[in-house]
């Protein structure tokens, strides 16, 4: 790369030539008067011709596919970006083996953080060659974890038998610090002494063991994923954080009930959504929250911030364990938008592909242990917030309704919150709102 710059400097008919040569070149010099220096302002007395060779730094090309290292025939498939909070994660399982032949993007293993499971993707189409990480272990962005060959001539069916023949190498050759020993002759029988030690702590004995324990101690012991650990860390702060206290209502789920039996046809055939409950209840704590904005609101320090915008998370129980996805402005949000919202975070969460960001923030919970036939329960605060409300199963029991006993469909409501920041007043007007919306619906309409 060889190329000559004329320019004309501020005085007269001055004018430097400057000759760009690669690195490692070595240019000719004409006329060379004086050399001009980045930050500094050039002499200019009289006419001259200035040569001046620059070196240049050979460019290199940082751009390549995220994820992945390219070596010849072979790519790397690394661990991706797992979000700003997010330093590690334990590499849960292997979707693929050795061998298998894998598309593009496709995953080939999971990662499992502190709050969501990622996949590890292909960067190519081509071929499993091998692992190079085990699962447990823990990973960080940008480790490698296996090598995909673009070819099927250059896999390695013998990948998954690597790591013993590693151990085995291992095993065989001595340390640096037996070698030097060895040399010495005072120090012969220390191998002997040393060799009788690798034998007497059998760690696979224990492993062994588990089958055959006996009938009064039939136990397993499994590591907690870090999903369980981190949330049984939070539920415990929480305790150990929050004055937590709850109070409870109850509410006759008639008038929702027929709301969407009446609609529930013309709700799909519009929206493309089935209406149900769960919109109601957003609906009335949107309402609750807007009037006792204390609910929405979380001490910080010796301060408390109040929230202008309502961000409902919604409790979803998955396989792996509990997320808590957020639907961002419920307050500007009608039925039709909460329910196509909520079942594509529903189903993102049951498959693990919910992202951190979808359930990062929110302004207060709504769990629902009704979908598991729980009647009566006592919620924990999900933290940084100040309330959760706790939804149960339906239950018809005898109600009095005008002097008269009829059988109505009814639904025990509690809500924990932080009596450091809310009162029992607050908190028994908030959950009461909520009952009186759930009741009549047309509250909503009329905004009484």
């Amino acid at each position: 790369m060889l190329g000559v710059i004329r320019r004309r400097v501020v005085s007269g008919a001055s004018s430097a030539s400057i000759l760009l040569q690669p690195r490692g070149g070595l240019g000719r010099v004409r006329n060379l008067s004086h050399l001009i220096f980045a930050g500094s302002s050039p002499c200019i007395k009289k006419t001259r011709n200035v040569g001046v060779v620059i070196q240049l730094e050979p460019i290199r090309q940082m751009w390549s596919r995220p994820f992945s290292s390219e070596t010849g025939d072979f790519i790397d498939a690394v661990v991706p970006h797992m979000g700003e909070s997010i330093t590690d994660g334990t590499l849960a399982k292997f979707l693929k083996n050795p061998g298998d032949r894998v598309e593009v993007d496709e995953p080939i293993a999971q990662i499992e953080t502190d709050k969501v499971t990622i996949d590890v993707a292909s960067p190519q189409s081509g071929v499993i060659q091998k692992f190079v990480a085990n699962e447990g272990d823990t990973v960080e962005p940008g480790t490698k974890i296996a090598v995909i060959s673009k070819s099927v001539d250059g896999v390695d069916h013998v990948g998954p038998s690597e790591k013993t023949s590693d151990r085995a190498a291992a095993q065989s050759s001595p340390p640096v610090e037996n070698i030097d020993k060895k040399k010495e002759p005072k120090v012969e029988t220390t191998p002997v002494t040393e060799k009788p030690k690798p034998h007497s702590p059998p760690p696979s004995k224990p492993s062994a063991r588990e089958p055959q324990l006996s009938p009064k101690e039939r136990e397993r012991r499994i590591p907690m994923t870090r999903l369980r650990k981190r949330v049984a860390t939070r539920l415990k702060d929480s305790q150990n954080t929050f004055a937590m206290l709850t109070t409870f209502n109850e509410v006759d789920m008639t008038n929702l009930m027929k709301l969407r039996s009446d609609y529930k046809d013309a709700f799909v055939e519009k929206h493309g959504v089935k209406l149900g409950l769960m919109s109601g209840f957003i609906k009335a704590a949107v309402s609750g929250l807007q009037n006792q904005p204390i609910i929405n609101a979380v001490i910080d320090g010796d301060d408390i911030i109040y929230r202008d915008y309502i961000d409902i998370s919604i409790a979803v129980g998955t396989p792996k364990g509990l997320v808590v996805p957020v639907i961002r402005n419920a307050d500007k949000m009608n039925f039709a938008e909460i329910e196509k919202e909520m079942n594509t975070l529903a189903k993102k969460a049951n498959n693990g592909s919910i992202s951190i960001d979808e359930m990062a923030g929110g302004s207060f919970t709504i769990s629902n242990g009704g979908v598991y036939g729980s009647l009566i329960s006592t919620p924990i605060i999900n933290p940084p917030q100040s309330a959760i409300l706790g939804m149960h199963s339906i239950v018809t029991r005898p109600m009095v309704v005008g002097g008269d006993i009829v059988p109505r469909p009814m639904m025990y409501i509690a809500l924990t919150y932080d009596h450091r920041l809310i009162d029992g007043r607050e908190a028994v007007f908030f959950l009461r709102r909520i009952k009186d919306v759930v009741e009549d619906p047309r509250r909503l309409l009329l905004d009484i």
